[in-house]
């Protein structure tokens, strides 16, 4: 079932789901939707208790194989049954495990392989502190997220690994870069990939400017729009280390059969 098609079959309970994220979002849950100012983003039909859910299908990526979002923390039942209608079998969250710690993500009975790949070091546990600035964290995620990164490709490239969401706390920054690898291995070019990048602003209201959110220590911080510069810097910063993307991914553990065989199941 494509992403289009779906909609058209649940459009009957949008309204209710929405009823029902409303709902949580007022609850005991409420210190969570802080991440995101939900006035101004542009939840999915469906699935609008995801924050930036959305098909990656895009270019030459077949849709309804690979989505991407934020935080499943707020996932309704309706929810769930959406992303079951969708046929999801796996989800890659690339997360910290203090962040999984303290917003979990929520199945309320989905079945699907649960994949934890952290694509950023856990300040928690290793001591090791994020560069300020959003270039240098970009070119950060480069440096030490490939181990995250190409686990995503192998894991996609499995005989069970689509439908899949590859997700973060907000769906911008690391769920950005890594949707972006998939993509090039897809075929797009440079200038689909940062449209697709960029859509992120307008899903989460970050084209007005920057929206506050709760980190892992439950700690207010301001989450800013991304910028198509500091995508293709860490790109860039891929191939300096290792000559091309492809390279920089078999570096990392993926191998050629995997590459071939992800890039026919998107396409």
């Amino acid at each position: 079932m494509t992403e289009s098609e779906f909609d058209d079959a649940v459009d009957t309970d949008a309204a209710a789901t929405a009823t029902t994220a409303t709902a949580v979002t007022t609850g005991a849950a409420a210190d969570i939707p802080a991440r995101l100012d939900h006035q101004r983003s542009r939840p999915h039909r469906a699935v609008p208790d995801v924050p930036n859910f959305r098909d990656a299908g895009v270019g030459t990526v077949r849709p309804g194989v690979l989505f991407r979002s934020g935080t499943l923390a707020l996932l309704t039942p309706q929810g769930a049954r959406a992303l079951e209608a969708l046929g999801i079998r796996v989800v890659v969250d690339l997360r910290t495990a203090s962040e999984r710690s303290r917003w979990p993500d929520e199945r309320h009975g989905l079945d699907y392989l649960d994949h934890h790949l952290p694509l950023l070091p856990d300040r928690s546990e290793t001591g090791i502190e994020w560069p300020s600035g959003s270039l240098a964290v970009y070119l950060f995620m480069a440096e030490t997220g490939g181990a995250a990164i190409a686990g995503t490709v192998r894991r996609l490239a499995a005989p069970d690994g689509l439908p899949a969401v590859v997700h973060c706390a907000v769906g911008k920054d690391r769920t950005g870069l890594a949707v972006a690898v998939l993509h090039h291995l897809a075929g797009l070019s440079e200038e689909e990939i940062v449209e697709d990048f960029l859509r992120s602003n307008v899903h989460l209201g970050l084209d007005k400017g920057p929206v506050p959110y709760l980190d892992e220590n439950g700690e207010e911080q301001l989450s800013h729009p991304v910028e198509a510069d500091n995508l293709l810097a860490a790109l860039a910063r891929m191939r300096e280390l290792h000559g091309s993307i492809e390279g920089y991914l078999l570096a990392h553990g993926v191998t050629e059969e995997e590459l071939v065989l992800l890039r026919g199941k998107l396409g």
